[in-house]
C-alpha cells in the first residue's frame, strides 16, 4: 500500500518536471512538493521574493517600451555617445537588444511561476535567477535615472507615442488579464477562507474593471471621423538624406529631390576668409577625414579654416565607414562612389540647386567664434549669397535666425519668416512670422489648430519614425523635417487611423468576449 501511494505521489510528469526544471533548476521528481488546498503557494522567503520578480517584469516591459519608441532619436543618442567617447558605436541598438533580452528572461520566469501555481507547486526560484531577477531591476532603474537626467525630452516622446498605440495597447493589457483568469480563478477556489479568495480576487477584479473603463478618457488625434483628415505634411530632408548619403553634402541634398522631398535642411557658417559652407559641428572631427589631412587641427572650430583648406578635405567617407543609422541597409556600387567623392558643400551651391529644382530651404547659422574676421558682418555675408550670387527665389526660404529679423524684413522682403519656439499669436502676426519650426515634442494638436486659425503653419523635426509622423499627419501639422523622406514618402495614410465608430466596435467588442471568457474560466 505503501509502495503504491508513493508511485502515486511521484509518478512522472515531464510537463511539471519542465516547469520545477526551469523556474527552481530541481530536475528529480521527488523534490518537488504539491500546494495543499487552503495553503501558502511557497516559503514565506519565497512569497516575499514573487513580487520582486513581478516588478522586474514590469519594469523590464516598460522599459523595453520606452527604448523602443524611442527609436526616433537614436542617432542623436549614438552621436552623443561618440562626442563624450570618441569613438562610433551602435550603443542604441545593443541597449535594445539587452532590454528585448530582459524582458524575455523575466517573463519566461513569471510564465514559469503561473504555470507551477497552476499545477499546484510550491514555487521555489532558484538562486541564480533570484540575481538575475536583482540585476534586471538594477539595469532598468538605473537606466531611468539616466535617461531622466540625459534625455529628459524622452517622456514627452512616451507620452506622444501613448496618442497613436494606447487603442491596441489596451487590447493587450485585456488579453493578458484574461490569461491570468486561469491561476487566479484556480487559487481562488483552492483558498479555504473567504478573506484569502476577497484578497485574491478583489485585486484582479479592480484591475479589470479599470482596463475596461479606460477607453472612456483615452484621446487620440487618428481616431478621427471620415474626411476630417487633413493633407499630408510636406517633407524637409534634415541635412538633405543623411540615411542614403552623407549629410550636408550635395549628394544628400539631390538624393532628398530624388525621393521628393519638399525642402532642404541644413547648418551655415563661414570660413575664415568669408566663404558660408554648409556643416553642423562646430569642429569637422566628425563628418571629414580631417584626422588624415590636418591630424593636429581635429579640435579646431571649422570656422577658423580657410576655404582652400576646407576643399582639401573629404567629406564622405565617414558615412560608408561608420553607417551612422540603425537598419540604413547598403549602398549601390554607383552611390557608394559618389559618397567617397563628396567635399564639404557651400552655401550657393545649396541654394542654387534648391532653386533649380524649386525647393524650400531652411537653415540654422551659427556665429563665427571671437576674433574671426567675419564675426560681425556674417548675416550681411550671409544674405550677400541669398540674394546676389545664388538669387534664389525669395519665397522659398524661411528664415529662422530671429536676433536680427527687423533688419532682414527691411532689406530682403519676400522670405517666409519662421520664428523656432511658440509664442503668443498677436507676437507672432506683429513680426509677420508665417511658419512655426518646432521640435516634436512640443506637438499637440490644439495649438496646431490654433496657429493655423492665424494663416500660421508649423514644421516639427526630427521626425523619423513612422507612427511619429502619421501622429503629425493626424494632428493636422503643415510640414516635418526628416532624416527619412525615403520611407515617409510612402506612406499613403497615418498608421492606426480609425474612425470613432470603429474603435467603439473594438473596443466594446474587447470587453464583452474578455468579460465572457474570464466568467467561463471562473465558472468552470
Amino acid at each position: 500500500v505503501v509502495r503504491r501511494r508513493l508511485l502515486q505521489r511521484y509518478e512522472h510528469q515531464p510537463f511539471i518536471s519542465c516547469l520545477a526544471g526551469f523556474y527552481s533548476c530541481r530536475w528529480k521528481r521527488y523534490q518537488r512538493e504539491r500546494t495543499e488546498p487552503g495553503k501558502w503557494c511557497c516559503s514565506m522567503r519565497e512569497c516575499m521574493f514573487f513580487p520582486l520578480l513581478v516588478a522586474a517584469f514590469c519594469l523590464s516591459l516598460l522599459f523595453l517600451y520606452t527604448w523602443g519608441e524611442g527609436k526616433n532619436d537614436y542617432n542623436g543618442f549614438d552621436w552623443y555617445n561618440y562626442g563624450n567617447l570618441g569613438f562610433w558605436f551602435l550603443w542604441s541598438l545593443v541597449i535594445l537588444i539587452v532590454a528585448a533580452v530582459l524582458f524575455a528572461y523575466t517573463s519566461l520566469l513569471l510564465v514559469l511561476a503561473v504555470c507551477l501555481l497552476a499545477e499546484g507547486q510550491q514555487l521555489y526560484l532558484h538562486w541564480s535567477h533570484k540575481i538575475g531577477t536583482f540585476l534586471v531591476l538594477g539595469f532598468t532603474i538605473s537606466s531611468f535615472f539616466a535617461l531622466s537626467i540625459l534625455w529628459r525630452d524622452h517622456r514627452k516622446t512616451v507620452r506622444l507615442s501613448f496618442q497613436v498605440t494606447a487603442p491596441f495597447l489596451h487590447l493587450g493589457a485585456i488579453a493578458i488579464m484574461v490569461l491570468l483568469s486561469w491561476p487566479v480563478a484556480l487559487h481562488a477556489i483552492r483558498a479555504d477562507k473567504k478573506v484569502i479568495q476577497v484578497l485574491i480576487v478583489g485585486p484582479y477584479l479592480a484591475i479589470l474593471l479599470f482596463l475596461f473603463l479606460i477607453p472612456l478618457g483615452m484621446y487620440s488625434p487618428c481616431i478621427r471621423e471620415k474626411g476630417t483628415l487633413g493633407p499630408k505634411p510636406a517633407l524637409i530632408g534634415h541635412r538633405g538624406a543623411p540615411m542614403l548619403a552623407p549629410e550636408n553634402t550635395e549628394m544628400s541634398f539631390l538624393k532628398t529631390i530624388e525621393h521628393g522631398g519638399d525642402g532642404l535642411e541644413t547648418d551655415v557658417t563661414i570660413s575664415y576668409d568669408g566663404v558660408p559652407f554648409l556643416m553642423h559641428d562646430d569642429t569637422l572631427r566628425r563628418t571629414t577625414n580631417i584626422h588624415e589631412v590636418y591630424p593636429n587641427e581635429t579640435g579646431k572650430s571649422a570656422s577658423l579654416f580657410s576655404w582652400d583648406s576646407l576643399q582639401k578635405l573629404n567629406a564622405g567617407t565617414w558615412f560608408l565607414k561608420n553607417k551612422p543609422f540603425l537598419g540604413m541597409g547598403s549602398l549601390s556600387k554607383a552611390d557608394q562612389n559618389q559618397a567617397m567623392n563628396q567635399s564639404i558643400y557651400t552655401l550657393s551651391g545649396f541654394l542654387r540647386l534648391a532653386d533649380s529644382h524649386n525647393k524650400l530651404v531652411i537653415f540654422d547659422l551659427y556665429r563665427p567664434p571671437e576674433r574671426h574676421p567675419y564675426r560681425n558682418l556674417w548675416i550681411r555675408k550671409i544674405l550677400d549669397v541669398i540674394l546676389k550670387e545664388s538669387k534664389i527665389k525669395r519665397h522659398l526660404v524661411l528664415w529662422l535666425h530671429n536676433s536680427v529679423r527687423s533688419f532682414v524684413q527691411s532689406v530682403a522682403p519676400g522670405f517666409q519668416h519662421t520664428m523656432g519656439r511658440k509664442a503668443p499669436i498677436e507676437d507672432l502676426l506683429k513680426h509677420n512670422i508665417v511658419k512655426l519650426n518646432l521640435v516634436y515634442t512640443d506637438m499637440s494638436s490644439e495649438d496646431i489648430r490654433k496657429y493655423a486659425e492665424a494663416n500660421i503653419t508649423t514644421n516639427f523635426y526630427v521626425v523619423n519614425e513612422p507612427w511619429l509622423y502619421s501622429l503629425a499627419w493626424c494632428s493636422g501639422a503643415h510640414s516635418v523635417t526628416t532624416n527619412a523622406v525615403h520611407l515617409l514618402k510612402d506612406l499613403s495614410q497615418p498608421l492606426f487611423l480609425m474612425t470613432p465608430r470603429q474603435y467603439n466596435i473594438m473596443w466594446i467588442l474587447t470587453d464583452l468576449i474578455s468579460a465572457f471568457l474570464i466568467s467561463l474560466i471562473f465558472a468552470l
